[in-house]
């Protein structure tokens, strides 16, 4: 491929993995997916996934075509994701692109499921239509990595969010937290809440906080589900992700050895789930199985310091956004962002990878990939 087809091809992936973002907190469990339609050098058909069950992206550019008066015929096409060749609650895309007489499908990424990867590519190029794979990949695959990991893992992707102060606080020794970080680092921190399937905290942040752990942005209508971890289900009836008008989509994981009153009473409000423990709290390893296998493909990590540090130190995290707010808190007992036992040898420490600082007002929001460990899904740098 020379250097200018290459840097065309990019040109228009840049646009089509623009298109897909647009499906950000909307197409779980699905992908975000994007394709653009190119005939004469001009885009002549754009479309994306826009949620589960509703047409792909690939048909969404055909439709837009369509609409537009414009003949795809001997058009090249863009995806970002290999185009779909099973049949799902919508029919393959690969049909439609080989029924539509486009010439040439140009891809980023490769579908990460084993049992489908390379089948959509090898029917269409045996309907005489070139392939090409692996432009731009690196970013479609960071676009999706929560999706990828539950493919072949049925786990979800975790993240471990947490503002705090230089010295890494979360709350004063009496508890008070508002508010650390600038509005726009919540606004942000509300827009990581956005694209998650599920967030969990502990009940101890119920218990102190009250929280609605419901998603706040302006022109964003989307319900995310609520997990807390509360083994001995202390989680009062009058809090909010009990009582509210979102109470459907909380979850209390209580631990087996929990009396069943205590459980009964919350069972009339909320879903409840009896899970297995270790050490006397909730077996992390269990809980992630149990979400996976409801299609819970993200699962942001929201505290407390107790809470982070069971899915950072114990190795199912994977990425971790941390904002930091220029002040100094102090204090042996204030909550810190990460509890625990900790770490008794410094060499032994979780390495973050990839690590990426950005500006947000007055704040610094790091972002970095968790050190790769057994079982993990590779963290790609984004």
């Amino acid at each position: 491929m020379s250097s200018g087809v290459l840097r065309e091809h990019e040109r228009f992936m840049r646009q089509a993995l623009t298109l897909a973002r647009r499906g950000y907190g909307a197409t779980s469990p699905n992908p975000m997916v994007g394709a653009l339609l190119v005939k004469g050098g001009k885009a002549i058909g754009r479309g994306w996934h826009k949620r589960a069950g509703e047409p792909h992206a690939e048909i969404e550019a055909l439709r837009d075509a369509q609409r537009r008066g414009n003949d795809v015929r001997g058009a090249r096409l863009y995806a970002t994701l290999e185009p779909c060749s099973t049949q799902g609650r919508t029919p393959p895309c690969t049909e439609a692109i080989c029924s539509a007489g486009i010439r040439e499908v140009v891809v980023a990424a490769t579908d990460p499921n084993p049992a489908h990867a390379g089948r959509g590519f090898d029917l269409l190029r045996a309907n005489g239509i070139a392939v090409t794979p692996g432009v731009l990949a690196e970013q479609a695959t960071r676009l999706n990595e929560a999706f990828n990991h539950w493919v072949i893992n049925r786990t979800p992707f975790v993240m471990v969010k947490a503002a705090m102060s230089l010295d890494g606080k979360i709350a004063t020794r009496t508890g008070e937290s508002k508010w650390i970080t600038s509005d726009a680092s919540r606004v942000r921190a509300m827009k990581l809440r956005q694209g998650a399937d599920a967030v969990v905290v502990g009940v101890n942040t119920i218990l102190a906080d009250d929280p609605a752990l419901t998603v706040r942005l302006k022109g964003v209508s989307k319900s995310v589900r609520r997990i807390i971890l509360d083994s001995k289900a202390r989680t009062p009836l009058t809090s909010k992700v009990v009582r509210d008008d979102y109470s459907h989509l909380t979850t209390i994981v209580a631990g087996e050895s929990v009396g069943s009153r205590r459980v009964a009473a919350l069972e009339r409000k909320v879903r409840v789930w009896r899970a297995p423990e270790r050490n006397g709290c909730i077996d992390l390893k269990w809980l992630l199985a149990r979400l996976g296998s409801e299609n819970v493909t993200s699962l942001l990590v929201e505290g407390g310091g107790e809470v982070n540090a069971s899915f950072l130190l114990g190795g199912f995290a994977h990425r971790v956004a941390f904002f930091y707010a220029p002040m100094v808190i102090g204090g042996a007992r204030a909550v810190k962002a990460l509890g625990g036992d900790g770490i008794l040898d410094a060499t032994r420490g979780i390495r973050l990878l990839d690590v990426n600082w950005e500006r947000i007002a007055r704040d610094l929001l790091l972002t970095a990939c968790v050190e790769q460990r057994p079982n993990q899904a590779r963290c790609l740098p984004g």
